[in-house]
């Protein structure tokens, strides 16, 4: 496999998709750019816009072993990481193992969940281990957290704290469908489809656990000029000295933006990184992380309409 054979894949993923989503191409691409580049999701979106459905579909075509868990207001770090139960036959403690376990997690509704049971992911989230009892436990690549969280409904939640979502490489927003979409899922539910078992839709795997560590190797090798990784933190420094911003992006989300850019490019079918590329990772991975000032508000601006006016600022490389 050569990194032109990638453009192939990325094809071949999408029509995969189709039979089963409707209306998210751009989701769904993050999505898969999120796994290969071993990186979290939140998803953004009221109840009702397959948000559940996309992360089973990925799930699917990559033949991962998928839990989801839906965070609750009482839900315990230990509901999620598992514990040492007592064996009275061999008198020992054995560990019975949490959902966290898998290898593509969906924490449904993540900030309804106490602060406690959020930072249970954040060593699962950065080292990809588990520790019980002193004991590390390592998980099974390739590890992905799917997070949800529903942007209208604040009643009953927890915010999380920006620790914690400066470790998820993309916020990706699920909008409602258009009428057009709309008809066609109508279309399909009505000949039968079936959001709950999704292999009767005639969803065929495309990758393995092994082939996703050979496709990140040739990922490895796309090539990054100068002006790219200048443009990168001239971007992310733009954010920090923004009239509009009280917080800036980190340096995680300039690296990030480097890794995203990679395999973005090398989903393309290119072996090396265009300012396009940096263009078309950046709102994803600054929306979540940036945070504007009252007066931006007040003037009607949100954070994507920020970030494009950051990207204006700065002289694109030649």
């Amino acid at each position: 496999m050569s990194i032109s054979d990638l453009l192939i894949l990325s094809q071949r993923l999408r029509k995969e998709a189709d039979k089963v989503l409707v209306g998210l191409e751009d989701p769904f691409e993050l999505l898969v750019v999120a796994l290969l580049t071993g990186g979290h999701v939140l998803l953004e979106g009221v109840p009702g816009t397959a948000k559940t459905l996309m992360a089973k579909t990925v799930a699917h075509l990559v033949q991962a072993d998928f839990s989801r868990v839906q965070f609750t207001p009482d839900l315990m770090p230990s509901d999620i990481l598992g514990t040492s139960v007592f064996d009275m036959t061999t008198g020992q403690f054995n560990l019975k193992k949490g959902p966290i376990f898998t290898q593509i997690l969906l924490a449904d509704e993540i900030n309804r969940a106490p602060a406690k049971t959020q930072s249970a992911l954040l060593e699962t989230m950065e080292e990809r281990q588990v520790t019980l009892d002193g004991e590390r436990h390592l998980l099974a690549p390739p590890f992905m957290v799917i997070a949800t969280q529903n942007p209208i409904e604040y009643e009953g939640t927890y915010p999380l704290p920006e620790a914690q979502l400066d470790r998820f490489l993309f916020k990706i927003l699920v909008p409602y469908a258009s009428t057009d979409t709309e008809v066609e899922i109508l279309r399909r539910y009505h000949n039968g489809f079936d959001a709950r078992n999704i292999s009767n839709s005639g969803l065929q795997p495309i990758l393995t656990s092994t082939a996703i560590a050979k496709v990140q190797a040739l990922i490895q090798q796309v090539i990054v000029e100068e002006g790219i990784l200048t443009y990168i933190a001239q971007v992310a420094a733009a954010s920090r000295q923004s009239p509009d911003l009280t917080l800036g992006a980190s340096t995680r989300a300039a690296t990030h933006t480097l890794l995203a850019s990679k395999t973005f490019a090398a989903l393309q079918g290119r072996d090396f990184v265009t300012p396009d590329d940096v263009k078309f990772v950046t709102p994803p991975i600054y929306r979540h992380r940036i945070l504007l000032r009252p007066e931006a508000e007040i003037e009607g601006l949100d954070a994507d309409a920020v970030i494009q006016r950051l990207l204006g600022q700065v002289e694109v490389p030649r």
